[in-house]
């Protein structure tokens, strides 16, 4: 089944393809019949207008750039909506009787999703669908939370991984990366949480041990290899780049600050593990993003692998240097990266072209 996300993609395709082909007739190196080129047009208009009836799709480039322009307000305006139902609930809660309180908590979720189920039906662009759904996201959110401190209900990491599903299947259902990043966050906090408790650790601490995001950010890095994405573009790059943060983060505190970690060992060693294991994983990331042909994640281990680095220069140097001569050091530093990764690049185009 096609997505608006991949008609889109299509259509994108077909028109660097007509101006690649072009180029080609201009130049000699591909010139088709006159029966050929009209099968082709006739092919590829057929397309385009199936997808333009079916998703709304943009045809060039001037409607793309007001999709982004929409796309920027619907998020904004999205935000905007949320902040407005959380301060207006804040703001004449204590005037409602218990009754009422649960009967609005319960009628703005059921309430939102319903309309949001409702607008995705007839919005073909996805952009009003995606403004809803934030909204119900952030009415369920409500929610649960208010609910608990009606009842006075003890704290459980339960409603986070509540939270999180929601905010998948909304991101699913509604193709909103913004959701999909909510609930992902949600999944990290529920499965950190949940590696405090089985150490003993009260669920509401787990952030006092950086180790206790690694398992999720493992996990959450792996899943899009299982799961097939093709029909959510930019979803899987949502999960490696968000498991990366969840894994980059932890090792940099630990690389700092070895006290909080459960290795009883000296505080000094504990550091320097997680230092070499911060430039290892973050070199080991990046090369994988090469490999795999991955942007994001190769971009992601090499912003950490330069902030490990400036970190560590940081330590080592700040105090005994000159802060020109530590800055001066700081750019050698920037342009050897700069060398090293023109090196790695001429490699893989030499490699490509063999």
């Amino acid at each position: 089944m096609t997505s608006r996300s991949t008609a889109q993609q299509r259509a994108d395709d077909i028109r660097a393809f007509r101006t690649e082909l072009e180029r080609l007739r201009t130049e000699g190196a591909l010139v088709l019949s006159d029966e050929q080129r009209a099968d082709l047009v006739r092919h590829h208009e057929q397309l385009l207008a199936e997808f333009a009836r079916s998703f709304d799709i943009d045809r060039d480039a001037h409607a793309r750039q007001l999709s982004v322009g929409m796309r920027i307000a619907s998020f904004l305006g999205a935000l905007a909506l949320a902040a407005a139902v959380f301060f207006l609930f804040r703001n004449f809660w204590g005037l409602l009787a218990e009754p009422a309180q649960v009967a609005v908590l319960i009628g703005s979720s059921l309430g939102s999703c319903l309309l949001t189920m409702w607008v995705r039906k007839r919005d073909p662009t996805g952009h009003f669908t995606r403004l809803c759904a934030t909204v119900a996201f952030a009415c369920f959110v409500l929610n649960v939370a208010m609910l608990g401190e009606v009842f006075n209900a003890a704290p459980s990491d339960n409603v986070l991984l509540a939270w999180a599903a929601l905010g998948l299947l909304l991101a699913y259902l509604c193709d909103s990366r913004l959701l999909l990043a909510a609930g992902i966050l949600c999944l990290i906090g529920y499965l950190s949480a949940r590696a405090g408790a089985w150490q003993g650790v009260y669920w509401l601490d787990f952030g006092e041990r950086p180790e206790h995001f690694l398992p999720a950010a493992a996990l959450l890095f792996l899943l899009p290899q299982f799961v097939d994405h093709r029909r959510f573009p930019g979803f899987a790059t949502v999960y490696r780049v968000l498991a990366l943060l969840a894994l980059f983060l932890p090792l940099l505190v630990l690389a700092f600050w070895g006290r909080l970690s459960y290795f009883d060992i000296e505080s000094t060693t504990i550091e320097h593990g997680y230092q070499i294991a911060g430039f290892a994983l973050s070199a080991g990331v990046a090369w994988l993003g090469v490999r795999r042909d991955w942007p994001a994640v190769f971009n992601t281990g090499v912003v950490f692998f330069v902030v490990f680095m400036y970190a560590k220069f940081f330590d080592w140097w700040w105090e005994s240097m000159p802060k020109y001569l530590f800055f001066l050091v700081l750019g050698l530093a920037a342009i050897l990266v700069l060398l090293v990764l023109r090196r790695i690049r001429g490699a893989t185009r030499e490699a490509v072209g063999s």
